[in-house]
């Protein structure tokens, strides 16, 4: 099975001036737990939840007047379209992360491929069971 054939598609950029708030109200009413931050058609980053909670809420920051910008995960992992489901799980699996962008063979944004969408499209039980118990396993540093 190919990565295009489970992922979620048609994620849309939000800009990096979007304020948290907005962020975190698009998330709530898309039940999204990420947005990709692009600008000039191109991916800069990602925002999550957590970055919200982590990077902005913990520190104090104000949600009304923050740009996404200041608190996003600019390293983004990603696939591509074509790759295999079972390597794209594999890099879940070794770097401990619940998604991943998908690129097209233009590197153009075109999906987004999550444990969720491994677990109900992806007919294989075993890898199912290995992605969720690797991505939710604690590192002990």
């Amino acid at each position: 099975m190919l990565v295009r054939e489970a992922m979620t598609k048609k994620p849309e950029y939000i800009p990096p001036t979007m304020t948290l708030e907005e962020a975190a109200h698009e998330m709530r009413d898309d039940d999204l737990g990420f947005l990709p931050i692009g600008e000039n058609e191109k991916l800069i980053g990602v925002v999550t939840d957590r970055d919200i909670a982590i990077r902005a809420v913990a520190e104090g920051k104000d949600p009304h007047t923050t740009p996404v910008r200041d608190v996003m995960t600019e390293k983004v992992l990603y696939c591509y379209e074509k790759d295999d489901i079972k390597t794209a799980a594999k890099s879940m699996e070794e770097q401990q992360i619940r998604r991943l962008i998908v690129l097209d063979k233009d590197k153009q944004l075109c999906g987004v491929l999550t444990m969720g969408d491994i677990a109900t499209k992806c007919h294989d039980e075993h890898l199912c069971s290995e992605v969720v118990e690797s991505v939710c396993q604690k590192t002990h540093h």
